[in-house]
């Protein structure tokens, strides 16, 4: 697993990053050998936060946690994710069974073209492969993040851009590309 750590507004110990590594390192068995962890971590109001990103087979794993110590918090956020594991176990191994991390697909970028910056100040710009999915997975990858939508490619529709999204009542809705 290759590790990335980020420290926003803090300078901690090389013990903390090596215990980080120590801890997220356990989380190999459930992936492959090009799994990338990204630890973030930083201070706010006198809580020790760490963020935890882990990118395996087009697959993102996120965990936030906040505790009053950052080791307590790398073992929250490891929690976390291996929580997410096994709430998703089946999906999770179904999908890797039938090989649905090995697709290919042209990376695309989803950065809106903007000509006048002073009408529109743009904050943040990510840029991602848009990969070919079922609505099923597109749904999982969202829950999986966090988030409340998200961007895919769906196979079911010949690779058309679509977008999962989560509704007010809890259920799932999708906008899909019509042309």
């Amino acid at each position: 697993m290759k590790f990335q750590i980020n420290e926003k507004k803090v300078t901690l110990p090389e013990s903390v990053h090596a215990y980080a590594e120590k801890k997220v390192s356990k989380l190999e068995r459930y992936f492959r050998d090009d799994a990338e962890a990204f630890v973030a971590f930083s201070v706010e109001k006198n809580r020790n936060k760490v963020e935890l990103t882990v990118h395996a087979s087009n697959v993102y794993f996120r965990a936030s946690e906040s505790t009053s110590d950052m080791y307590a918090s790398i073992d929250a956020a490891v929690s976390d994710i291996e929580r997410q594991i096994r709430k998703n176990k089946t999906r999770l191994a179904r999908r890797i069974r039938q090989d649905a991390f090995v697709r290919s697909a042209e990376a695309t970028s989803f950065v809106p073209d903007v000509e006048d910056t002073e009408a529109y100040k743009l904050i943040r710009i990510k840029e991602f492969p848009m990969l070919p999915m079922s609505r099923d997975e597109a749904i999982l990858q969202m829950n999986l993040l966090g988030h409340n939508f998200f961007a895919f490619r769906d196979e079911d529709a010949d690779g058309a851009f679509a977008v999962v999204y989560r509704r007010n009542d809890g259920d799932y809705g999708l906008l899909e590309d019509v042309r």
